[in-house]
C-alpha cells in the first residue's frame, strides 16, 4: 500500500523546536520530490518547504527561512523538517506530500503533489 505518514508533531512553547518526519511505504521515494505543507485553523493550506529527489534544490516559505530545515534520507525513506525558534503562528496541521521528480525542481503549490499523508498537529503555545 502506497502511503506517506507524518510524525513528530506536538505541543511546544514559543522558541522551542520540533522535528517532523515523513516516512513513505509502498514506493521508493528516490525519484520523488517531497513537500511540507501546513494548515492553520480558518486558513488555507500553504506550502512550507520542499526538496527535490537528490536534495539538490530546496524551497522555504519566506516566514520560515532561517528557522526550518528540510532534509531527506532516501535509505530510510524519510524526509525531515527540523523546526527551530517556533512561533505561535507556526501552529497548524502539517502535511507531507510527494510528486514524481522529473528534474523540474520542487514546488510550493499543493496542486503539484498527488500523494498526501494524513497530517500531524503542531501547536506552539505557552
Amino acid at each position: 500500500q502506497v502511503q506517506l505518514v507524518e510524525s513528530g508533531g506536538g505541543l511546544v512553547q514559543p522558541g522551542g523546536s520540533l522535528k517532523l518526519s515523513c516516512t513513505t511505504s509502498g514506493f521508493s521515494p528516490d525519484n520523488y520530490a517531497v513537500g511540507w505543507f501546513r494548515q492553520a485553523p480558518g486558513k488555507e493550506r500553504e506550502g512550507v518547504s520542499c526538496i527535490t529527489r537528490s536534495a539538490g534544490t530546496t524551497y522555504y516559505l519566506h516566514s520560515v527561512k532561517g528557522r526550518f530545515t528540510i532534509s531527506r534520507d532516501n535509505a530510510k525513506k524519510t524526509v525531515y523538517l527540523q523546526m527551530n525558534s517556533l512561533k505561535p503562528e507556526d501552529t497548524g496541521v502539517y502535511y507531507c506530500a510527494s510528486r514524481f521528480d522529473s528534474g523540474s525542481g520542487c514546488f510550493a503549490a499543493e496542486a503539484m503533489y498527488n500523494r498526501w499523508g494524513p497530517g500531524t498537529q503542531v501547536t506552539v503555545s505557552s
